[in-house]
């Protein structure tokens, strides 16, 4: 009787523990089901169009043609 009693006192701990996590991340939570719900299962975030993808151009890019490198100490 001793392991049956015990595991129902930690399936309580248990269940009270989650219903704790509910009630205090609840708007939390509440957000981010709202969230997965609207989400698109069908389109990746990752994966950027490559007309939303800003090409470099030669304006972007420093100007090391006249830079120098350091002297090497021997």
């Amino acid at each position: 009787m001793g392991k049956a009693k015990e595991a129902v006192v930690v399936a309580g701990a248990l269940a009270f523990a989650w219903l704790a996590i509910e009630l205090a991340l609840k708007p939390f939570l509440s957000k981010a089901r709202a969230s997965v719900d609207k989400s698109d299962p069908a389109r990746d975030p990752d994966d950027v169009p490559d007309a939303d993808v800003p090409k470099p151009t030669t304006d972007d890019l420093p100007d090391v043609s006249a830079s120098e490198t350091a002297p090497a100490d021997a």
